[in-house]
C-alpha cells in the first residue's frame, strides 16, 4: 500500500480540528484540496474515516483507530523538527572534544568559557587524553574534533590546522642553580635527573626525537602523566623538568624555577585542531571551531 505522507498530514489536522475549513487554514491550502486528499486517503485505505456532521467532521471507528497512530507519528516528527531547529539555532545540542591536559588548560579552556557564556544550553563533553588517543577517538567517530600538540604525521582521513605556537623547555630549581646562566649542549641532559611525560604522549616523542637527532638518549628519572606534576616535582628539586613553557611560566616569573639554555634552540611546535574528512560535525561544533581558528596565535 503506497499512501502519500502528505495525506496523513492533512488527515491529522482535519481530525484534530474537526473541520475541513480549519485544517485548510492551518495548512494554507484550499478546502477542495483538503477534501480531495481525504477522499484519496479513504479510497487507498478502503475505509471511511470521517462522517460529515452539521458542525464539522467526526472520525469513524476506523478513523479513530488510525488517528491514534498518525497522531503519535506526526507529533513525533514535529518534535524532531523542533529539536533540530533548536540545534541549528544553538539552543541545545552537544559537542564532543578530545584534548590533552596541556591543550585543554592552555588553549581550549578560554574558548569553552566564551562559548558556554553565549550558548549555555549546548552540552560540551571533553575527553581528556594524550594526542595518540585523541587521534584514535576521532577516527572512531567518538569526538567531533580534537586539539592536540604537534608535530603530526600526515593522515589521509584527518585534516589538521595549526592554531598556536608552543615552546618546549627544560626547567630546574634552586638545587641545580649551577646550571643557570650557562649555555649547555643537549648532552648535559644525560648527566641530569630528568622529569618528563610518559612515552605515549606527543610531547615525549617530540623531545626524544629531538635529542636522538642530537646524539642524546634520554633516561628519565621520573616519567609522569601530566605536565602539572612535572612542575611540582621540579619545584621540589627532584630533577630537571621537560615541559611546555606555559606550564612553568608562573614559577619562571617568580624565580622559583629557571630555564636551561642550550647552544642549539629547541624548535617551536604547534597546537593543532584535527577533524575527520569523512564525518561531518554539528553546527555547534562548527561554531566553536570557528571561534578557535579565527583567533589563531
Amino acid at each position: 500500500m503506497n499512501v502519500h505522507l502528505e495525506y496523513y498530514r492533512i488527515f491529522y489536522y482535519v481530525a484534530q480540528e474537526g473541520s475541513i475549513t480549519a485544517a485548510a487554514d492551518i495548512l494554507n491550502i484550499s478546502q477542495p484540496a483538503v477534501s480531495q486528499s481525504i477522499k484519496q486517503l479513504e479510497d487507498t485505505l478502503g475505509a471511511k474515516l470521517f462522517l460529515r456532521m452539521p458542525k464539522g467532521m467526526k472520525l469513524t471507528a476506523e478513523g479513530e483507530a488510525l488517528y491514534g497512530y498518525v497522531k503519535k507519528g506526526y507529533e513525533t516528527i514535529l518534535q524532531g523538527e523542533t529539536v533540530l531547529n533548536s540545534m541549528l539555532n544553538l539552543e541545545q545540542g552537544e559537542i564532543r572534544i578530545g584534548a590533552s591536559d596541556m591543550t585543554l588548560k592552555y588553549h581550549l579552556l578560554p574558548f569553552l568559557e566564551a562559548f558556554h557564556k553565549e550558548y549555555p544550553k549546548v552540552k560540551v563533553n571533553v575527553t581528556n587524553g594524550p594526542t595518540p588517543e585523541t587521534i584514535q577517538y576521532l577516527k572512531k567517530g567518538k569526538i567531533d574534533f580534537g586539539i592536540v600538540s604537534g608535530p603530526l604525521e600526515k593522515m589521509e582521513e584527518i585534516d589538521a590546522a595549526e592554531v598556536r605556537r608552543i615552546q618546549d623547555v627544560f626547567v630546574a630549581g634552586e638545587h641545580f642553580k649551577q646550571l643557570k646562566d650557562q649555555v649547555h649542549d643537549f648532552s648535559v641532559l644525560e648527566k641530569l635527573p630528568v622529569i618528563c611525560l610518559e612515552r605515549n604522549t606527543s610531547t615525549r616523542k617530540y623531545i626524544d626525537s629531538l635529542l636522538y637527532n642530537n646524539h642524546v638518549i634520554l633516561q628519565p628519572e621520573f616519567e609522569l602523566a601530566t605536565s602539572d606534576m612535572i612542575v611540582q616535582f621540579t619545584l621540589r628539586n627532584l630533577g630537571v623538568g621537560a615541559v611546555v613553557r606555559e606550564f612553568a611560566s608562573e614559577y619562571l616569573a617568580s624565580g622559583e624555577l629557571f630555564e636551561l639554555k642550550f647552544s642549539e634552540p629547541i624548535p617551536k611546535r604547534n597546537f593543532c585542531i584535527i577533524t575527520s574528512k569523512k564525518v561531518p560535525i554539528s553546527k555547534a561544533a562548527a561554531k566553536l571551531l570557528e571561534m578557535i581558528i579565527s583567533s589563531k596565535q
